[in-house]
């Protein structure tokens, strides 16, 4: 059986990019290939610590040979898309040059402020494959001579009731309480000011999933101790149905995303969604997503006084036509054997 490695910074978290590499690896089994993760951290088949978003030194390229050893094909998970550790990520162009491999880029360095005159990224070779997230990406690689294939992400659609209960029970919140779920690490472009400030004015609880990263933390500290409405933390890694189940409803206000996972996966599991107006998630609404501001509470205030079943079967419908595990999978079937790597 071939077998496919995922290089990336980190892998195995919680984090979008670990998340999307769970899906294309389920992907990559369902095609005929034998899976295998390579990073500088998480919980991965073969570590190489070089390859952190920290590390002090890049790799030595005998240890990304070592640990690339019987890859038939390589999906460098946004390591050659973002500068944040460009040695690794010569190291690894380096090596994969000649070789079959996807560039799988989930965000370039021109759409982050900070990165905007690097120009060393993304890096391009001869026979690779790149694959944007979003068409907005996909226009933009063209734009600057790199040919790229958009595959939308995708999840498992199957959901259920979900624990609901044993939930809130976890988080000490009431079956009555409303409850708004914040799904993401707390980093600067989440704009967690603008989720609690949501769930300040509906008389609800926020609940921000993820840790804070990137130097956030006495921002995060400080939001926090402020917000005027009760605040809970954590998923203690209960499954993504019973924490979506629990919410009365997904809080988005991100300033930028390359995708935005959660509010497809809200709509997967019949949750409003308040998402606020980024580049990207106008691209999903002209799919067919319907989802509520993140400045105006009256809209999303006006639903959950009267919920609106068919809007959630409707958003699901859209998630399933557009988002599924399985329309992934073909669309990278396609790419595979138009490249000539399909089993």
């Amino acid at each position: 059986m071939p077998v496919c490695a995922f290089v990336s910074f980190r892998l195995g978290m919680a984090d979008g990019v670990s998340v999307v590499t769970r899906h294309w690896q389920q992907a990559m089994s369902d095609l005929g290939f034998e899976t295998l993760t390579v990073a500088g951290e998480g919980p991965v088949d073969r570590t190489v610590p070089g390859l952190a978003i920290a590390a002090e030194h890049p790799p030595h390229s005998d240890e990304l040979e070592d640990a690339l050893a019987g890859a038939d094909l390589v999906v460098v998970e946004n390591l050659c898309s973002i500068p944040l550790n460009i040695d690794a990520a010569k190291r690894v162009a380096q090596t994969l040059t000649g070789r079959p491999a996807i560039m799988h880029h989930h965000d370039p360095p021109w759409q982050r402020e900070r990165f905007h005159h690097i120009t060393e990224l993304p890096i391009d070779r001869p026979g690779w494959r790149h694959v944007t997230i979003n068409r907005l990406t996909q226009r933009e690689f063209v734009d600057r001579g790199i040919d790229a294939t958009c595959i939308y992400n995708g999840f498992p659609v199957t959901t259920g009731e979900g624990d609901r209960d044993g939930v809130r029970a976890r988080l000490g919140v009431s079956s009555s309480t409303r409850l708004f779920a914040h799904p993401v690490r707390a980093i600067e472009r989440k704009d967690v000011a603008s989720a609690i400030r949501l769930a300040e004015r509906l008389d609800a609880t926020y609940w921000l999933w993820g840790p804070a990263e990137d130097g956030y933390d006495a921002e995060l500290a400080r939001l926090l101790a402020d917000a005027r409405c009760r605040v809970v933390r954590g998923t203690a890694g209960e499954p993504v149905v019973d924490l979506y189940r629990a919410a009365d409803a997904v809080v988005f206000p991100s300033l930028w995303e390359g995708f935005g996972n959660p509010p497809i996966e809200a709509a997967i599991h019949r949750v409003p969604a308040a998402v606020a107006d980024y580049p990207v998630a106008a691209e999903l609404v002209e799919l067919g997503m319907r989802w509520f501001p993140t400045d105006d509470p009256e809209p999303l205030g006006r639903f959950l006084a009267a919920p609106d079943r068919s809007l959630l079967e409707h958003n699901r419908s859209v998630a399933v036509e557009n988002f599924s595990l399985e329309m992934m999978t073909r669309e990278i079937s396609m790419l595979l054997d138009d490249a000539g790597w399909l089993p």
